[in-house]
């Protein structure tokens, strides 16, 4: 998964030992209930909470479920709290792709739109007809056809890019070609910075601005922070967002209910089907689960049920799991347990469950 530097972390403390778990607290937005009102076993929740106080699923920072559009379980540890802002890391890159469907619901981009018409005062681009080709599906899809390559972490694009001090837009735009466009997949934190440009363009706000407006603010999400860079301050749309780990789980029951929110549609339902289709199949395997990539959004399944997932390097993660009206949330910063989340999804979480109706 792509990295952005880290800001604000701090280092783990000892873990907590309490045997109970934290109350959820009220908020005025959004309605909280019991584990076993929601339906699941507390006892099996309560394992789960234990274990990772006690470190076993490393520097995990925060744990959420929400269930029915209620929030049922929110604990932190390793000094996290729920008004700290955590890195999102590649998580953003899922954020983005809702954005994109904001921008598309109101006709100002689409999917089959070229991506080099948003960018005329970057010409004259490189004079290859693939990059002249490539369009904002491309981008999301991660099937541009840029010649780019992030598993080599040091020394890769993603770093170059994320160390230049030079422009962002500009960089991912001149980078070379490997293949045509819509061909091939190939993981790229360069498709979705340009991505964030092109809804900047075509929204006529910056992508920082434009999500603080159409998403953020139907959900009650403030303070929300950017890694930015040039031009003009661009948001890092691959993996700069930080966020409060209860707006993540907000986006996640957007997510599972068909872009809706409290009854108000902030994304278009068939948007988000479209985004959690699955695309390119197999491209990843964590945790023993085959992983298969739609429109900035993954998709897999436990047990026979589909998952939808956002992910981000050190453990980020929104587990969205349609046919049990669940979503986990879990915030880390321990690169060694990234797939953690989804190994407790499968012992823990969803086992929990005692009622599906």
């Amino acid at each position: 998964m792509a990295m952005v530097p880290a800001c604000g972390t701090s280092p783990p403390t000892a873990p907590e030992t309490s045997g109970a778990l934290t109350p959820v607290a009220l908020t005025d937005d959004w309605p909280i209930a019991t584990p076993a009102e929601a339906g699941l076993d507390v006892t099996r929740i309560m394992d789960l909470v234990q274990r990772a106080r006690a470190g076993q699923y490393g520097r995990i920072a925060s744990l959420l479920v929400a269930r029915d559009e209620r929030l049922v379980v929110e604990e932190y540890f390793n000094g996290w709290s729920a008004e700290r802002l955590h890195t999102l890391q590649s998580v953003t890159k899922s954020v983005t792709a809702l954005l994109t469907g904001i921008a598309a619901q109101s006709g100002q981009l689409a999917l089959n739109d070229r991506v080099t018409r948003y960018f005329p005062q970057y010409e004259p681009i490189p004079a290859d007809s693939r990059k002249q080709a490539v369009t904002v599906g491309d981008l999301l899809s991660m099937r541009s056809g840029l010649d780019w390559n992030e598993s080599n972490y040091p020394g890769s694009p993603l770093q170059r890019l994320n160390e230049c001090q030079c422009d962002w837009l500009r960089f991912v735009l001149d980078w070379p070609m490997r293949d045509g466009p819509g061909t091939r997949w190939e993981y790229i934190s360069g498709n979705t910075i340009l991505l964030g440009g092109v809804v900047g363009a075509a929204t006529g706000r910056r992508l920082d601005l434009f999500a603080a407006a159409a998403l953020f603010a139907p959900l009650h999400i403030t303070g929300e922070s950017w890694v930015r860079g040039l031009p003009d301050g661009l948001p890092h749309a691959g993996g700069g967002l930080y966020l409060k780990p209860r707006d993540l789980a907000k986006l996640g029951v957007v997510v599972l209910g068909q872009g809706r929110w409290q009854g108000i549609t902030i994304v278009p339902p068939e948007w988000i089907g479209l985004i959690t289709s699955r695309v390119t199949p197999g491209v990843r395997n964590w945790a023993g689960h085959s992983f298969d990539y739609g429109y900035g959004w993954w998709i897999t399944s436990d047990g026979g049920r589909d998952v939808i997932a956002a992910s981000g390097a050190m453990g980020q993660w929104i587990l969205v799991i349609p046919s049990a009206r669940l979503v986990v949330v879990a915030t880390s910063d321990d690169d060694s347990r990234f797939t953690a989340p989804v190994e407790f999804l499968s012992s823990h979480v969803l086992p929990s469950v005692t009622r599906l109706q």
